[in-house]
């Protein structure tokens, strides 16, 4: 019998705690995103106080709780990288040999020649942006002659940004596909993203149906094992894309940090066992890379005050973990919108056990997913589980 029943897992995308000890290998030297976040004015974050978030690390404005309700801890990234699929490849027991590629000057012609080939269009773009900023750049050439535009960032994605209107989904999608293809061997980017937008110019905005092509992530990772122990799993927001589907028995996406809150509550309406596992994305995409601190900070708050009523919702066969995948530090010192090399926030809740333990520092993501592995009675290749830290 499993210790817990249902785990729930919720990713806040970018919200790192503080630098790596390689991180003047990445440029990320001082880089902290949420205690940068903290130092930027007096958070109201409640919750995750209660929990020990800040007792993982110093947080300005924030005291440490005596009694903390979570375990807690912080863990490092072992795999090169600050990606998105970097971050949640480690958690499920996925170790990198080399970092994704990534394109701080555009992709390379041959790419691009191929592309433009293939899709049968020449292409606008091709460097790296902001999704809102290169289509108020690029979105009325686009549309006025049908050129779909390429660009990139600091992550490692091909990213394809067409009006509904001049190129159909079902095209940009085609489109996307085409590119997964052409982008191979050492241009084997993470991810492949349909930017789908609407509006006229000066009022263009992005459409809800973004849509991510993945690489295939290696066996064995954890939603594999779970799945052929028949671990039910439902992923909410873009875990089903970055896992490119393996081993997700149901998903839904979502629309923004909101959507992906209420489609958590709910899941434990409806799913009283297995793994829910939640990436909430508006921390990294709308605040992180647009280096919107006040519109950070007040996303914090707002999933705190979320998370005020739903842990009073939890059984005491919930297990409950809190995590990030990479910083996204929007501290305005730092020019830079890329990602951060950083430590992420570990916290474990359950209502069975009322008082947290220290988890330290963990070596690699992958000991989240290796307790959540341990817990239903399975393992994967890397990692040590915490599991035996918050049975009762």
């Amino acid at each position: 019998m499993p210790v817990f029943n249902r785990i729930l897992w919720i990713v806040l995308d970018s919200v790192g705690i503080g630098e790596l000890p390689d991180a003047a290998d990445y440029g990320d030297v001082g880089r902290n995103t949420l205690g940068h976040i903290a130092q930027s004015r007096p958070l109201k974050l409640p919750t995750l106080v209660n929990l020990g978030v800040a007792n993982i690390a110093p947080l300005k404005h924030l005291s440490s709780e005596a009694a903390p309700l979570a375990a807690y801890g912080k863990g490092a990234t072992h795999s090169p990288g600050k990606d998105t699929t970097t971050g949640h490849w480690e958690m499920a027991g996925i170790w990198l040999p080399q970092a994704f590629p990534v394109y701080p000057h555009g992709f390379p012609p041959e790419i691009i020649a191929a592309f433009e080939k293939q899709i049968g269009r020449q292409t606008l773009g091709n460097k790296p942006a902001s999704g809102t900023e290169i289509i108020k750049e690029l979105g009325e050439e686009h549309v006025r002659t049908g050129k779909p535009i390429v660009y990139t960032s600091g992550d490692s994605v091909f990213q394809i940004a067409a009006h509904e209107d001049v190129i159909p989904i079902a095209e940009l999608y085609r489109m996307c596909e085409i590119a997964r293809k052409i982008l191979d061997g050492p241009n084997r980017v993470g991810r492949v993203i349909a930017r789908p937008f609407a509006g006229t110019p000066g009022h263009f905005a992005r459409t809800p149906r973004r849509h991510d092509y993945a690489v295939d992530p290696p066996k064995p990772m954890l939603l594999d094992v779970l799945a052929e122990k028949h671990i039910p799993i439902f992923g909410i927001g873009k875990i089903h894309d970055i896992y490119n589907g393996r081993g997700v028995e149901d998903y839904t996406t979502t629309k923004s940090n909101a959507d992906g809150m209420e489609k958590l509550t709910e899941s434990i309406r409806e799913r009283p066992a297995g793994l829910i596992f939640c990436n909430l994305v508006d921390f990294d995409m709308l605040y992180g890379h647009r280096k919107d601190v006040e519109g950070f900070a007040k996303s914090l708050e707002e999933f705190d005050a979320w998370l005020a009523k739903f842990l009073p919702t939890l059984g005491k066969s919930d297990l409950l973990v809190i995590t990030a995948d990479h910083g996204c530090d929007p501290d305005p010192r730092w020019p830079t919108t890329d990602h951060s090399r950083e430590y992420v926030p570990i916290l474990a809740y359950t209502p069975a056990k009322q008082k947290g333990v220290p988890l330290g520092t963990r070596a690699t993501l992958s000991d989240m997913g290796q307790t959540v592995a341990e817990n239903f009675d399975a393992s994967i290749p890397h990692g040590k589980s915490f599991l035996s830290d918050l049975k009762t």
